[in-house]
């Protein structure tokens, strides 16, 4: 019984720790940018619209499965899919992948048609945030 009360206290304390974590990603673009709808990050992230450039996180970085399920109701596996069909197809490139969010922050603040997502705690006076999910 002590035993399955631990279980469902750890299982509670995942939960909200996870959530609070997935409610601090932020969208970011270069302080020219305008604000964003959660749909137009959602058609850039996923190659339906090329007027922007969007550069990712590293596969491994837990910041990158929330975001995608954040912003595109997607799993990294469905992500992954969808750019497999445009690239093979010619259409478009997938994200460039960043090492890390100092590396998409320098890149999304370098180029106005780039965007890019970090934690908001990462945010700086370099970049503008254009969207922040939940």
């Amino acid at each position: 019984m002590k035993n399955s009360k631990q279980i469902w206290v750890a299982a509670m304390l995942a939960t909200l720790v996870g959530g609070a974590c997935a409610g601090d990603i932020v969208v970011i673009g270069h302080p020219s940018v305008a604000a964003m709808t959660k749909d137009q990050v959602a058609d850039v992230f996923l190659g339906k619209n090329l007027s922007f450039t969007s550069v990712d996180q590293g596969e491994s970085a837990a910041i990158r499965g929330d975001f995608y399920k954040q912003a595109t109701g997607r799993d990294a596996a469905q992500v992954k899919a969808a750019w497999s069909r445009l690239v093979f197809s010619g259409k478009a490139q997938p994200p460039r992948e960043m090492a890390d969010a100092a590396a998409v922050k320098k890149a999304v603040a370098a180029d106005p048609k780039v965007l890019g997502y970090i934690d908001k705690s990462a945010v700086d006076g370099s970049v503008k945030v254009v969207l922040a999910l939940d």
